[in-house]
Parts: structure tokens; sequence; C-alpha cells
């Protein structure tokens, strides 16, 4: 799931960039809620479908809440990349790659054992 809302990560803050013209900062937060919405979908559906179903918005601010240390560690990756970088201010797309990698491990542990355990 991660691949998927690591692509929808992207296309967000892409979309966020030129389509609403939003900046590299306040753009990489719309496109992380739009990306960690997705990825909390797919886990509800498919990778922890068989782990105890909450309320759905129950379960999706349990998600965000548990997967924000994560986020700010993206967050600030990605704000590095595009601050201190000439490609990652050119290319945004390779400091949110940057950022989910960092903060993806973390992301996994927290949503397997809390948000979404038997």
């Amino acid at each position: 799931m991660g691949v998927v809302g690591l692509f929808v990560d992207m296309a967000a803050l892409t979309l966020g960039l030129k389509g609403l013209h939003l900046g590299l900062y306040s753009g990489r937060v719309f496109s992380y809620f739009i990306a960690a919405t997705t990825t909390w979908a797919l886990n509800r559906r498919f990778t922890f479908s068989r782990a105890d179903q909450a309320p759905a918005l129950l379960q999706w601010a349990k998600f965000l809440g548990a997967n924000a240390f994560g986020g700010v560690v993206n967050y600030g990756v990605y704000a590095a990349i595009v601050t201190y970088t000439a490609l990652g201010a050119a290319w945004p797309v390779l400091g949110v790659a940057a950022g989910s990698v960092a903060g993806l491990a973390l992301n996994f542990t927290v949503s397997k054992f809390w948000v979404f355990k038997k």
C-alpha cells in the first residue's frame, strides 16, 4: 500500500502546486493528508482486513494520530530537500519520495500493532 500512497502523494502534491496554486509547504500538507487517507482506506480494506474493524471515522483519526510521528519525519525530510537543494526545489516529488521512505517503517509498525491490531 505504501507504493500506492507514494504515487497518490506525488499526484496530490502536483495538483496542489499546479492546480490549486499552493506553496511547496502547504501543498505538502495537502498531499500528505490525501495520501494518508488513501493508505488508511487501502490498509483497512486489504492489508489489515482481518483486524477488528472499528468505526471508520474513529479508525481514520487513530491512523492519522498513530502516524503523526512518521508524518513529521516525512515532512521534515521533504522540507529539508526542497529548501536546501536546487534539485528538490525544482522537483519536489523527489522530496516526497525521500520523506515517504523515512517514515515508512515507523508508520507500518504503529499501524500493525495499534491501529489495526487483532
